[in-house]
């Protein structure tokens, strides 16, 4: 008898503490983990190690404890397969489902925006803010005319495949994927419908792109662009130098000059375009949808001229003629001069 109760107490003993095991491991994988309020992110690397991960859990959701997470990281083998990858931590997360989605790679897309820049270094700038990518491989990328060619383009076009947008992507992308990407939104966007508006403005998708880049330097007035396209259009079925200040910015590597002047005129640059007649090689930047579309959607009309109105509105006088648009550049030089602009 005296055998039979050690037995049963000793049974009663590891059920009581097999009881707690499971009460404590229960705690440590399934009670709220971490002290926040709102969802933060953990970015990890390829590389990185479970310790890696630990020690930005730590800096990012301040967990109760780790215990749990590294004992779920055991049964589910995370540790030994760790795939990097942007993870949201939420603040309603225990740690089961937290390594759960952390094993099974359930990554939170980012919000890429790819702007309307002047320079590949901003555009790879801004890029490499939001994805793992740096900016040096994607600025490498973007001036290596043998990566460029297998996109379609050259080192001089290759700002035409962008489409300043938003786009919900992974942030551990790798180089190929993103232009992979870029190249899906880009024939996205070039439907049926606009590329017929290209051919019968007599420009190919490029051209478009090139010709919208100068009219977005022209002016920030929207309303204004379809204007300035359709002046522009005028000026290329005549052969007549298109004349626009903005590509001699460009030619000379400084679009801070608030004024053009003659010694500008003269740089020897294919992208100047008092110089060489027709477009420029390529885009001075990438170019806006607005002023893609306001090539697409022109104004027809007959002016060949334009002139920055006196007032500093940021609009143009438009004139038809040589007479006329000397007369709206005496008024602009004038009151140039007047505020001693150089």
């Amino acid at each position: 008898m005296k055998l039979n109760k050690t037995i049963i107490g000793v049974l009663g003993g590891c059920i009581l503490i097999i009881a707690i095991l499971a009460a404590t491991g229960y705690y440590l994988c399934f009670s709220k983990a971490f002290s926040i309020t709102e969802t933060t992110y953990l970015y990890i690397r390829p590389g990185d190690s479970l310790d890696d991960v630990c020690k930005q859990l730590e800096s990012e959701a301040h967990p109760n404890t780790l215990k749990g997470f590294r004992l779920l990281s055991s049964f589910y083998k995370y540790d030994e397969h760790i795939r990097s990858g942007r993870y949201a931590v939420k603040a309603d997360d225990n740690m089961f489902r937290l390594v759960r989605r952390l094993s099974t790679g359930q990554q939170s897309p980012v919000n890429l925006i790819i702007p309307s820049v002047r320079t590949m270094e901003k555009l790879a700038g801004s890029i490499s803010s939001r994805l793992m990518l740096d900016s040096a491989t994607i600025v490498s990328a973007l001036k290596d005319s043998v990566f460029c060619k297998q996109q379609g383009y050259t080192t001089q076009t290759i700002a035409c495949l962008f489409i300043p947008n938003t786009y919900q992507v992974y942030w551990d992308m790798d180089i190929d994927e993103f232009f992979a990407r870029m190249q899906k939104e880009h024939k996205r966007f070039w439907n049926d419908e606009r590329i017929e508006k290209a051919k019968r403005t007599g420009l190919t998708p490029e051209q478009v792109s090139t010709l919208a880049s100068i009219v977005d330097e022209e002016t920030a007035k929207n309303d204004e662009k379809p204007m300035i396209a359709g002046l522009y259009i005028n000026r290329l079925k005549k052969d007549m130098l298109l004349q626009a200040d903005p590509t001699v910015k460009f030619a000379c590597g400084d679009f801070g000059l608030r004024r053009i002047l003659n010694k500008h005129l003269t740089v020897d640059s294919p992208y100047n375009t008092y110089k060489y007649i027709g477009l420029p090689p390529g885009p001075i930047r990438i170019p806006s949808i607005t002023g893609i579309e306001s090539v697409l959607n022109h104004t027809n009309h007959d002016y060949l001229y334009m002139c920055a109105k006196e007032d500093f509105s940021g609009y143009h006088n438009f004139a038809k003629t040589m007479s006329g648009h000397l007369q709206n550049a005496q008024r602009y030089q004038r009151e140039l001069n007047r505020r001693n602009i150089k």
